[in-house]
């Protein structure tokens, strides 16, 4: 039975046209696409460095063998399994089901849109969630960057308005009133539109200005070589 938690990331493709489409308008979709790649890479790279064993959970069946290459290039050791589910919440609890039936004693799922959080984030969450029954990174726009959890506890995906801004609420008061115990990360941030891709430029180039260590060097790097016009 295996000792180290699952840390588990959704994943897509990065396919032009079909990844980040929000990002299209900024980037178009070639560079949309192309960005989201090294978002990805970035967060494989981060979570290789884990006390954990890396699940990389991909959207659709298609998307495997795309995923798998970049998962070769920054995480070789993690493993991929296929999303399931009617919404994100049953795709959650999917996943997290799948990793305990293979005997992790507990999940922690990311996504694969904040590649600027900070590396010990993902450390201090696989921490708690042996301490505590469920553990969320809140984000800014209302919903949570992470969800860590030492029992499938089924209730926290259900009646849950996902996309809203009002997910990380809805959780918690579902999370209350099960009696569970609670821990919230800091908050951060996704980017998933060209407000949030201009907040993460200017979030990296104070970072750089800084002298600090920039937690997604392929994000940066791409954003450095965009051309003028395109730049958020």
């Amino acid at each position: 039975m295996a000792r180290e938690p699952a840390l588990i990331i959704f994943a897509r493709a990065p396919i032009a046209g079909e990844t980040k489409t929000r990002l299209i308008p900024a980037l178009g979709a070639a560079g949309a696409a192309a960005l989201y790649r090294c978002f990805l890479l970035d967060t494989l790279a981060q979570a290789c460095h884990t006390p954990a064993s890396v699940i990389v959970a991909v959207a659709e069946p298609c998307h495997l063998n795309p995923v798998r290459a970049l998962v070769e290039e920054a995480c070789a050791e993690a493993s991929l399994i296929v999303q399931s589910g009617a919404n994100l919440g049953e795709r959650i609890a999917n996943a997290v089901r799948q990793a305990f039936a293979r005997g992790f004693p507990r999940a922690v799922v990311i996504g694969s849109d904040s590649p600027s959080l900070p590396p010990d984030r993902l450390s201090q969450a696989l921490d708690l969630s042996g301490h505590r029954d469920l553990v969320l990174g809140p984000s800014l726009d209302g919903g949570y960057y992470l969800i860590g959890l030492r029992a499938l506890l089924p209730e926290l995906f259900r009646g849950i308005a996902w996309s809203s801004d009002t997910v990380l609420l809805d959780t918690l008061g579902v999370a209350r009133r099960s009696g569970v115990s609670v821990a919230l990360l800091e908050p951060w941030y996704d980017v998933d539109t060209p407000q949030d891709l201009s907040l993460l430029r200017t979030h990296l180039t104070a970072l750089s200005l800084a002298g600090g260590p920039i937690p997604c060097p392929r994000t940066w790097e791409y954003l450095q070589r965009l051309p003028e016009g395109e730049k958020p």
